[in-house]
C-alpha cells in the first residue's frame, strides 16, 4: 500500500504539509510530541484534514483517543482512525485531558473554539513539531511553500569516485531580500546522518557547489553512499531546487551527470531500460520520509506487465537501497522497460548502468503520472497547433557519436503511443521522418538514428542536428500530452555512453492549450528562454546543444545571448548567437569564451542562456576529449 499523504497535486503544486513531516531536523520534537500525547487521554481536533497524513508518519493507534472532532460538516460522520468523527462543537462533553489540534499554526484556530474547550484540558499541536524561526521564510504561515524549499540529492564519495552537485542563486532573480542561506544534512546508506551543515550564499546570483570529496575532506569521513538532504531558507518565488548533479573520478574516464531529484515523491517511475546482456542496471532508491519502507512496499515489473515483483526488504528512513534490476526481474533484457511501483516512498531516483570491461553511467527515471486520460483533442490540434506537442533532443556529431531513442509510456493512460520521428540538419531543415505507427505500451523500440539516415541514404549537412518526437495519428491512437522518450548516445571512440530522458511541449506559439506552451513566470505561453549552463572544470570542456523547436513557424532565427558569470554573479563576458527556426546550435565553452574570460570566470563560473523572442530547449555535458563525455537536458528557472 502507499504511504496515504499527498505529495504533489498538478492543479495546486507541491504538497509542504508533508514536508513539514518528514524534515529531518523535526523527528526528535515528533518524538517527543508524540510521548506528551501518550501520557493521558485525549482528542483530537481536525480542522483541516491533516490528521491522517500525520498518522501516515507516527503509530497513533497505541495512543488513548476518546474521540475525533472535525469542522466541516462534509467530514462529519468519516470514519478516521476506527472511530467516527464527531463535530467540534461537542467538544465540551468530553472527559479527556489532552486537546490535540492536527494543525500547525493553532494560535490561528485557538480562538474559534477557546469556549468549547473544558478548563481542564491541556492542548497540543503540531507547533510543537516547528522548525526553528530562523529557518523560515514566512513565519506567519508554516505551510507556505517557500519555508520548505528542499529537496534531495544523491551523493557518493567512494572507490576513487566522487559527486557534485551544481547550481545557482536564482531566487533572488524572483526578489529575494538577500541571498539565500542553504541547510544540508548528509545520510548515509543506513540512513544515519553523518554531517550537518550551513552554506551561506555569498552573493546574489553566486554558484552553490556541493562537492562530496570536499565534505569527506571537512568532516573526516569514511567512504560514503547515501541521500544529501538540502533545504535553501529565504527564497522568493521559487520553491524548487533546481541543480545538476554530476560524477567524476580520479581516472578521467569516469563522468556522468544527470538531474534534480524532483522534490516530490510519486506514486509510479518509469523509463528505468532494462540491462544489455552485458551491463548491470541499479537503480537507487533514496526513502525520502522518516519512516520504514515496509516490505512489500516498492516494486517494479516490465513496462505493459501486470505481474509486480515487491520487494522484500525493508528500507531504513532516510536510507538509500540499491535496486539490482537482474536480482529482482532476471528476464528483463533491453530494449525492455521497467516500471516502478514507487508508493510515494521516494523522490525521482537516479539509475546506474555499469558496463561489463566498460564505463558506468548515471541518469533518472521520471514522474509516471496516474491522473491522466486519453484528450480527444490532442488529435485535432494540428489545425491551430502544427505539429503540436513536440519532444526535441540532440544529434550528437554522426561522425563522432551514435545517437539513439527509445519512446517511454510515462502515464497509466498510454495504452498506446501513436508517434513519428522527425529529423532535422542543424540548419532548420527536415531531412527525414520515420512513422513509429501506433506503438503497443509494451513496445521494445531502439531506433538508431544515424543507421536510419544511412539506409534513407541522407545526411545531414552540418554533421549534427535534433530530432524531434511528435504524434502521428495516420494508424490510430490517443494521446494524453505526456510524450516521453529516452535518449541514448555512445562516443564511438571511447565507448563512452550518456543517457537522458525527458518529455514533450508545444513549443513557439502564441496560441496556448491548457497550460502550454509552458512558462515558468506567469501565464502560458512561455516564449522566452533562461537556462542555467554549469561549466566544467580544466582540463574537462563544456558543451551546449541549443535546439530551437517550434510547433508551428516562428521568428526566422532567435536572438539569443549567452552571458558568462563568475561564481560570485558578476557578469564576465557576453556572446550572441542565431539559431534557425526548427535547427540547432552545438558549442562549446573554450570555443565562445577566449581564454582571458574563461580565466576570469574560474571555478565555479556559470552562462545563463537568454532569449526573449523564443523558447528554447536545451542540453549540457562535459567532455574529455576523446575519452569520456557527459551529457543531460538543462533546467531554468
Amino acid at each position: 500500500m502507499p504511504i496515504k499523504i499527498e505529495t504533489f497535486n498538478n492543479a495546486k503544486g507541491g504538497n509542504s504539509f508533508f514536508k513539514a513531516l518528514g524534515h529531518p531536523l523535526i523527528v526528535d520534537k515528533a518524538r517527543a510530541l508524540m510521548e506528551k500525547l501518550s501520557q493521558e487521554s485525549l482528542v483530537v481536533y481536525d480542522p483541516l484534514g491533516m490528521l491522517q497524513g500525520f498518522s501516515e508518519f507516527h503509530d497513533l493507534n497505541r495512543l488513548n483517543i476518546l474521540g475525533i472532532y472535525v469542522q466541516r460538516l462534509e467530514d462529519l460522520g468519516k470514519t478516521l482512525l476506527d472511530q467516527t468523527t464527531q463535530p467540534v462543537t461537542a467538544l465540551t462533553q468530553t472527559l479527556a485531558h489532552t486537546l490535540f489540534i492536527a494543525a500547525f499554526d493553532a494560535q490561528r484556530i485557538m480562538p474559534q473554539i477557546q469556549h468549547l474547550i473544558p478548563e481542564h484540558m491541556r492542548v497540543l499541536s503540531l507547533d510543537e513539531m516547528r522548525l526553528p524561526d530562523e529557518m523560515l521564510t514566512n513565519r506567519r504561515r508554516y505551510l507556505d511553500p517557500l519555508n520548505f524549499a528542499t529537496n534531495f540529492a544523491w551523493l557518493r564519495d567512494a572507490d576513487g569516485k566522487h559527486t557534485r552537485l551544481v547550481t545557482v542563486d536564482y531566487w533572488s532573480g524572483w526578489g529575494a531580500a538577500k541571498p539565500p542561506s542553504a541547510w544540508f544534512c548528509l545520510f548515509d546508506q543506513a540512513g544515519r546522518a553523518l554531517a550537518q551543515w550551513t552554506h551561506e550564499i555569498p552573493a546574489r546570483g553566486a554558484s552553490l557547489i556541493v562537492d562530496s570529496a570536499e565534505v569527506r575532506s571537512r568532516f573526516g569521513l569514511a567512504e560514503f553512499t547515501g541521500s544529501l538532504f538540502m533545504h535553501v531558507i529565504g527564497v522568493a518565488g521559487h520553491d524548487v531546487i533546481k541543480y545538476a548533479l554530476d560524477t567524476y573520478g580520479d581516472t578521467a574516464n569516469e563522468l556522468s551527470c544527470t538531474h534534480d531529484a524532483n522534490a516530490w515523491p510519486s506514486d509510479l517511475f518509469a523509463g528505468l531500460p532494462a540491462p544489455r546482456k552485458d551491463e548491470t542496471v541499479v537503480m537507487w532508491i533514496q526513502n525520502s520520509h522518516p519512516v520504514t519502507i515496509p516490505s512489500g512496499g516498492v516494486g517494479i515489473n516490465l513496462m505493459g506487465s501486470d505481474h509486480i515483483v515487491w520487494l522484500d526488504v525493508e528500507i531504513a528512513p532516510f536510507a538509500s537501497y540499491a535496486l539490482n534490476v537482474a536480482e529482482w526481474l532476471p528476464e528483463a533484457r533491453w530494449p525492455q522497460q521497467i516500471e516502478i511501483q514507487a508508493g510515494r516512498y521516494f523522490v525521482r531516483p537516479r539509475y546506474e548502468i555499469y558496463v561489463k570491461n566498460g564505463r558506468n553511467r548515471l541518469a533518472h527515471v521520471n514522474v509516471e503520472r496516474n491522473d491522466l486520460s486519453a484528450d480527444a483533442e490532442i488529435p485535432k490540434l494540428s489545425t491551430q497547433f502544427g505539429k503540436g506537442f513536440v519532444l526535441p533532443a540532440p544529434i550528437l556529431p554522426v561522425a563522432q557519436w551514435e545517437s539513439l531513442l527509445q519512446p517511454t509510456p510515462m502515464s497509466t493512460a498510454q495504452s498506446n503511443m501513436p508517434i513519428a520521428v522527425l529529423i532535422y540538419d542543424a540548419s532548420g531543415e527536415e531531412v527525414a521522418r520515420h512513422g513509429f505507427g501506433c506503438l503497443p505500451r509494451s513496445a521494445e523500440i531502439e531506433f538508431d538514428v544515424g543507421d536510419f539516415l544511412h539506409t534513407q541514404n541522407k545526411k545531414l549537412a552540418s554533421g549534427y542536428g535534433h530530432i524531434e518526437l511528435v504524434y502521428d495519428f495516420s494508424q490510430g491512437g490517443e494521446a494524453d500530452g505526456w510524450l516521453h522518450s529516452l535518449f541514448r548516445y555512445t562516443q564511438k571512440a571511447s565507448g563512452h555512453i550518456a543517457e537522458t530522458s525527458f518529455g514533450a511541449h508545444i513549443f513557439n506559439t502564441v496560441l496556448t492549450y491548457k497550460n502550454e506552451p509552458q512558462s515558468y513566470a506567469g501565464n502560458p505561453p512561455g516564449l522566452s528562454t533562461r537556462l542555467f549552463l554549469r561549466l566544467a572544470d580544466s582540463p574537462l570542456d563544456t558543451f551546449c546543444h541549443l535546439i530551437y523547436a517550434a510547433s508551428t513557424p516562428w521568428h526566422k532565427s532567435s536572438t539569443t545571448t549567452l552571458t558568462l558569470y563568475d561564481a560570485m554573479g558578476q557578469e564576465v563576458a557576453a556572446q550572441h548567437v542565431q539559431i534557425p527556426c526548427s535547427g540547432s546550435l552545438l558549442w562549446r565553452y573554450s570555443e565562445t569564451f577566449d581564454a582571458a574570460q574563461r580565466q576570469r570566470a574560474g571555478d565555479g563560473g556559470y552562462v545563463i542562456i537568454r532569449d526573449l523572442t523564443c523558447r528554447l530547449f536545451g542540453y549540457h555535458g562535459m567532455i574529455n576529449a576523446d575519452n569520456a563525455f557527459c551529457m543531460d537536458h538543462m533546467f531554468g528557472f
